[in-house]
Order: C-alpha cells, then structure tokens, then sequence
C-alpha cells in the first residue's frame, strides 16, 4: 500500500511538473538601458514574482535598478527605484500581455548586471501551505489538489484557446467575405467598362464609316 501511494504520488509530482508555469529567467542589464519580460495571462490569475541583481563585476555595494511592471492597457501595478532585489504579487484583472521592465540607475557604473527573475503565476503561485493548514490536508491528499487544481488551469487555457479560434475564424471568415465581394465588384467594374469600350468604339467606327 505504501509503494501504491509513493507510485501514485511521484506519477503526480511529474505531471505537476510538466504542466505548471514557473519560469526563472536570467537578464542581462548593459550600463545604459532597459530590458523587459512579459507574460500573456487571463484575467483572474495569481502572479508572483521575486528578483534579485547580480553584479558581473562583483563590485559592493551591489549597484541598485529600477523596476516598472504594467497591464495590458498600461496601467502601473508595481514600480521601484534604487532596488538591488524584491518582490511583486498581484492578481490580474485584465487578460492581455503583462510587461515588466527593468533599467540600470545612472549612478550605474560600466559594467552590465544580472536580474534573475522568479516568475510565477496560477498553480505555481498558490500557498499549498495555508491551502493545507486550512482544510486540514496533507500527504497524497494535498497532491491531489494540486493535481485538480492543475487541471482546472488546463481546462481554462483549452476554453481560452477555443475562443480565441472562435474569434480567428469569425475574422477570417469575415475578410474572406469582404474579398469574395471585392473580386466581384472588381469582375463587374471590368464588364462594364469592357462593355463600354465595345460600344464607343462600334460607335466611333461607324462614324467615320469603317464598319
């Protein structure tokens, strides 16, 4: 029963580990400048996210950045200055790219530095500890909340992906119309204008008697 339930338990982790986003991300920081991640999440998600600089020069004190992290529609949900690490949490309220942007400081000497970014969101940002104090859950229970809370994430991306083909289509579908028409009104406009050649020229050559 005990190998059952460490089986079951490890096949849980891996699948956990294969479908939840969390992304380290390393940047590099020149003496001058800015460099930016972004995410594209639904509405309603949980984002967590630490970083921390690293001095390629390995200079003390630890030269210091500034931090921006904004919405889709560029609204501010988290800004620093004169920072060297830190944190950000927020749960999105729109559904679009979320920026955030990082630049050196101008007391900032030459050398570049590095910001590791722990980006997490949904699943991998949920505190499974409270979860677990709170109702009481531990061991191959708790996995198996994860496990459904992972593939309720799933199951939102799937819908989301379905509407955004839904949207495509009726777009493509749309322009495919528009050009249907646009070949016929272009057929018709050198009918017409054929049409009219061959009267004016028939008229022309009788005119002067040719025909």
């Amino acid at each position: 029963m005990v190998e059952t339930d460490n089986l079951c338990r490890g096949f849980i982790l891996l699948f956990l580990s294969l479908i939840v986003t969390n992304e380290a991300v390393w940047l590099n920081l020149p003496a001058k400048g800015t460099k930016c991640v972004s995410e594209e999440l639904h509405n309603n998600v949980v984002v967590l996210g630490d970083y921390v600089v690293i001095s390629d020069d390995h200079v003390h004190p630890t030269p210091t950045i500034s931090i921006k992290v904004t919405s889709p529609f560029g609204n501010s949900i988290h800004q620093k200055d004169n920072v060297t690490h830190g944190q950000f949490a927020f749960t999105t309220t729109e559904a679009g790219n979320y920026l955030a942007c990082f630049s050196t400081n101008e007391n900032h000497g030459a050398g570049d530095l590095s910001v590791n970014i722990d980006w997490k969101n949904g699943i991998a940002a949920k505190d499974w500890e409270s979860v677990a104090k709170k109702e009481n859950i531990e061991g191959l229970e708790l996995e198996l909340r994860k496990l459904e809370g992972a593939v309720e994430a799933i199951h939102e991306n799937l819908n989301d992906l379905k509407s955004r083909e839904l949207e495509m289509r009726t777009v493509s579908e749309t322009t495919n119309s528009r050009v249907a028409w646009y070949s016929i009104m272009s057929l018709g406009v050198c009918i017409a204008a054929s049409v009219v050649q061959i009267v004016y020229l028939k008229h022309y050559f009788q005119k002067k008697k040719l025909i």
